[in-house]
Order: structure tokens, then sequence, then C-alpha cells
């Protein structure tokens, strides 16, 4: 209520709101004058009749009659009185009961509501507006970098064309501003000029639209649209646009890229100046079923355990985790560490049958994505497809349903080495996960999901990974925007720098206790522009170093509260 005051001069500062605000004072004049006169018109009758009320009575009287109330408790006698009623009652019916509401809604209720959606969703930022990311589509990547946006305190704002779509999004708690995508008067009203970034996740004929509206106003800030196909790649570069990702391609390859067999033993998921995080899992390695402090990975390679994966659930391990042949592990370190860790421990023999298939189910984008790779390393596919038009001509193609058992089994289930299911819909894939695992408990299941709340439900079904096309599509746009700052990889880990806390300066690691109040590990530290991987804990830290952590989302967010 206390913006009741702001919200009314707004109102009314609108010439049209005025002019009905008018309109709406002369019909209420009308009835209160046709009140009067039928109060006067009572009295004249009633002394006809004989009687004598005061005018309060008259005004009682027809303000009854007007409204269908009819009490009852006067009532004339005579056929004038009795006709007079009528009229008074029609009228009433008429003015009160039809016209008055629907002048209400007209001239005030409805304006009021148009103005509150103004006012709620803007159609212009304010000049004073730098440093924001606009946003041109709503999507599963759009929604996962929002939120991104939000834990870095970056402000963004999406454009939404229509007024009632962007009070639904204000409602829902989004930054909106409403305007055309393809319209420069909106990327001035954006203060385009002083934008981070402009993200445009749409098909290629419309963030063609968006770059080329974009850079006839500004060269400078950068762009970063999607591309659906890869014909589109050369248009949507020419714009001057920094960034353009095909996600369903680099969804594809990430999922064929875990796949057991598939070149390097270790594959490096993220990278920060030289320090790079690997993860491998511990079925390709000598090391499964013991204590993380008898493999002595630190002492003959230098990389570093930095994480074990099991279902989608992490684990900060200590000296003495045990290391499970279902877990995946995360390693930090330089490429020659990793190289050496390679050397000595991947053990990929024995582990499947070099001439066992892979099957991929679904054909669309990333699954054909995920067979260009896989055929690349020389291993033998099979995709699984419903739709015929994606089939007919095609090698390596089965048409028909992958919930049909006799299709799996054409495709090769019962000797494959690994299930990739890619289809865009996330129950489905969850379904396909849990029918593959009951079929084949042994076999390797990489699954995607569009949303990043169907991960879990993924690692529940009996998916070994699941890659989130939201959180990947993300992660790389958050990258250019910081690419300083903070590199990340899939499934809601997070690598992240930050320069050295003023509370830590002076401690060393072992007197902080990160781990223990965040869940957060440092792996490295930049001191003096070199990379110190695995520092030691009782190295003291300076206020000139800068930290690099990881953790899942909810340790990074601890962190940055307490430090």
């Amino acid at each position: 209520m206390k913006f009741l005051p702001s919200q009314l001069l707004f109102f009314f500062q609108n010439k049209s709101t005025r002019r009905n605000i008018i309109l709406l004072a002369k019909f209420m004049g009308i009835i209160v004058i046709t009140i009067c006169l039928y109060s006067v018109f009572f009295h004249l009758i009633m002394l006809y009749e004989g009687r004598d009320y005061s005018w309060i009575t008259g005004v009682y009287w027809t303000l009854t009659v007007m409204t269908t109330l009819g009490f009852g408790d006067i009532t004339f006698s005579t056929d004038i009185g009795l006709l007079f009623t009528i009229l008074v009652l029609v009228s009433g019916i008429v003015l009160l009961l039809i016209m008055l509401p629907f002048s209400f809604i007209q001239f005030f209720y409805s304006p009021w509501l148009e103005a509150q959606s103004k006012i709620r969703t803007p159609r212009q930022l304010p000049k004073s507006t730098t440093d924001h990311v606009v946003i041109t589509h709503l999507d599963p990547i759009s929604e996962k970098l929002i939120e991104k946006l939000n834990r870095r305190q970056i402000q963004y704002v999406i454009v939404v064309g229509e007024l009632q779509r962007a009070a639904e999004l204000y409602d829902a708690g989004y930054t909106v501003m409403v305007g055309d995508v393809d319209d420069p008067a909106t990327y001035i009203h954006l203060q385009i000029e002083n934008a981070a970034m402009v993200v445009a996740t749409g098909d290629d004929l419309i963030n063609t639209s968006i770059a080329f509206t974009v850079r006839e106003i500004t060269d400078k800030v950068p762009i970063i649209t999607t591309a659906d196909q890869i014909h589109s790649l050369d248009v949507l570069e020419f714009p001057g646009n920094m960034c353009v990702f095909q996600f369903t391609d680099m969804l594809g390859k990430a999922l064929a890229k875990r796949t057991l067999g598939l070149g390097k033993s270790l594959n490096i998921v993220s990278s920060f100046d030289k320090l790079h995080i690997a993860e491998i899992s511990v079925m390709q390695t000598s090391l499964g079923e013991k204590k993380l402090t008898d493999t002595g990975i630190r002492e003959n390679t230098g990389a570093i355990v930095i994480g074990l994966w099991e279902k989608g659930r992490f684990d900060v391990p200590g000296p003495q985790s045990f290391i499970r042949s279902s877990n995946l592990l995360l390693l930090a370190g330089t490429t020659k560490q990793l190289d050496r860790f390679e050397a000595r421990y991947a053990n990929v023999s024995g582990l499947f049958n070099p001439e066992n298939p892979v099957i991929i189910l679904g054909g669309g984008r990333v699954g054909l994505a995920a067979a260009e790779l896989l055929g690349q390393h020389g291993i033998d596919y099979n995709i699984v497809e419903k739709r015929q038009e994606l089939v007919d001509g095609r090698s390596h193609h089965i048409q028909g349903d992958a919930a049909d058992i006799d299709v799996l089994e054409r495709a090769g289930v019962k000797t494959a080495r690994t299930a990739i299911i890619t289809t865009h819909d996330d129950a489905m894939n969850i379904y396909l996960t849990f029918y593959c695992r009951q079929l084949r408990p042994e076999i390797q299941i990489i699954s995607r999901a569009t949303n990043e709340r169907s991960v879990s439900k993924l690692h529940m079904a009996g998916a070994d990974l699941v890659l989130s096309y939201a959180s990947m599509g993300a992660n790389a746009i958050i990258n250019v925007l910081k690419a300083d700052e903070i590199s990340m990889f899939t499934e809601g880990l997070n690598v992240f720098s930050v320069m050295m806390p003023g509370t830590l300066t002076g401690k060393n690691l072992q007197e902080t206790d990160v781990r223990e109040k965040t869940g957060c590990s440092v792996i490295a530290l930049k001191s003096e522009g070199k990379l110190i991987v695995a520092p030691d804990p009782l190295l003291p830290l300076s206020g000139k170093d800068e930290l690099i952590l990881i953790g899942t989302t909810e340790s990074e967010c601890k962190f940055l509260e307490l430090y």
C-alpha cells in the first residue's frame, strides 16, 4: 500500500485515463441527478396521496427500488404511484445493474489493470542501467543462466513481446521488459550500449534478425547465439556475434566422449588456466576398492583426487575415503600430471569387447552428433529412431520404438557396451534408462537431461552418467561472460575462483576449515602469476593470492556468503 500514491500518480498522468475518468464522472453525475429527481417525484406523489415523508426517506425509497432490493416498507397506493415505481425500478436496472458496472470496468478497472501491468513490465530501462545481460528468449538454457546470474548478482532482463506474457514472467519472479526483439527501438530502450552481453537462444531465423538489429545500434556489445543447423553458422557469425554455439552438437559429442573405450581414458571436462579437471570411471582404472591414502596418486603423479561421483552424488574425498568400482573420479592437475596418472593407473583391458556396439536411442541432432564422434573413433553403433523419415537411406539406423524389446534386441542391446539416450523428452529418457537397466544390469548408460530437475531422477532410474542440456548451455555462456573468474561443468559441480578473502589472509588452509564450513575444496592457488596445484595445507595465504575451489552449487553459495 505504501506505493499506492506513486501508482495513482502514474495512472492519472495518462491522457486516455484522464479522459476515461471524466466520462465515468459524467455518468455518475447522471445517476445522482436521476436519484434526486426521483426523490422529488416521490414527495409529490406522496403528497398527492395525503402522506408526507422526509427528504432522506425519499432518497432511501429511490435507492431501494432502483437497486431492486424492494424492502416494501414504503409503497404507493394509487396507480400513478405504482406506474412511477415501475419506471424507477426499470431505470434502476438499466443504470445501476447494467450500465454502471460496464462503465466502471471499461473506464476505470481495465485501465487500472493495464497501468499496473505497465508498472510491472516496463518498456524502457533506466538510463543508469549498466553491465546487464539481455536475454531474448526464455528456455531451459536461459532459465539456468538466470539462476547463475542471480547467484553472482549480475543484472539481467528478458525481452518479451506480449504484455500478458511479460506480466506472467514478472509474477514468476523474472526481470522483464516489453518490446519486440526485431525492433531497434527496443534495444535503445534496453540501454544496449551499456549491456554486458546479449543472449539469443531462439531459432536460427530469429537469432539472425536479433543479431543484425543489435548491430544496427552498436558493434561493441558481445552477442551470444545458438545455431540449430550447421549451415546457419556462417550466417549467424556474419553480424559479428562473439560466439555461436551449437549446443545440440556439443551435447551429443559430450555424451559420446563418456563411452567406455573411446580414445583416452581420462576425459577433460573443464580447464582453468593451466589447471585441468578430468573425470574417469573407476572401472577404467586399477584403483577400485581401495582407500584414497593407499593409492599414492598425489605422490606418484602430482595430480589430486578432488571428488567422487556416484549416481549424481558428489563427495569431497578425504584420505580415508573408499574408492568403489561404481565411482567416477574427478582429478585436478596439469597436462603432464594427468598424463602420468593415465599411464600409471588407467586400465581398460577386459572391460568390454571392442567389437561390442554402442546403441543410441534417439536419432535427432544430439543422437547424430554422438554417432559422428563414435564413427570418428571407429566404434560401431546403432541408432534407434521411431520416425521413418529420419531412418530412410541411412546406415546404422533401426526404425522402431526404443521401448520395444524386439527393436532393442535388433539394435544389439544384449551385447552393447553402452547405451546413449538422447531424446529431448526427459520423461521418455527416464523410462528408457530404467528399461535398459532392467534388461542389462551391467551396461553403461549415459543419458541426456533437458531440464536440470530431471538429473537426479535419471540417476535413480539407473543412469551411470547424466549430462544436462540446460547446465551445459548456461555454463558455456557464463564462461564467455566471466572467463577470467569461473569455469564450470555439468551436473551442478562448479570450479570457481575468488580473490583471497580478508578473513583468510595470513592463515593456512588447515586453519581456515573451508571444506568443513562450506563443502568446497581448494584445489589450486594462483600466487604471483604461478599456478600451485594442490597447495601445501601449511602454506600461509597471501592477500594477493587467488583461490581456485571446487564444490556443488550449494557449497559455492555458502562460501560466497561466508567469505
